[in-house]
């Protein structure tokens, strides 16, 4: 697509770009006490920066800035055009609230009104 560009210009291009999604995006993988930030994000997988990333696999947690929002199992990754993307077996949200036993009405009030 910038093959018609010189290459000074398609390098600032994709200096903006890469600027861009670190603004841009909060979500992070966490791997214990590793963090890297997410480039990108889709249904079966996820990419991150091609340096620092190789080792990571298996259990991870996916955060969005603080709050926690999934857990899944890495299982496979590959280097492609500066990123290295990661393709995960499952991909579970976690659950702001307790389990319940019970079945929970529809409607529930905010609050109740004393006397």
């Amino acid at each position: 697509m910038y093959t018609f560009l010189p290459d000074a210009v398609r390098q600032g291009l994709e200096e903006a770009r890469k600027a861009a999604l670190k603004r841009k995006d909060r979500l992070s993988v966490h791997d214990g006490d590793d963090t890297y930030r997410i480039r990108r994000f889709w249904d079966g997988g996820f990419a991150l920066d091609l340096e620092g990333s190789e080792r990571l696999r298996g259990h991870v947690d996916i955060y969005d800035g603080p709050k926690h929002l999934y857990q899944c199992l890495v299982v496979n990754s590959i280097a492609e055009d500066g990123e290295r993307v990661f393709e995960f077996k499952w991909l579970t949200p976690v659950a702001n609230a307790p389990a319940a036993d019970f079945v929970r009405p529809d409607f529930v009030p905010a609050g109740l009104i004393g006397r």
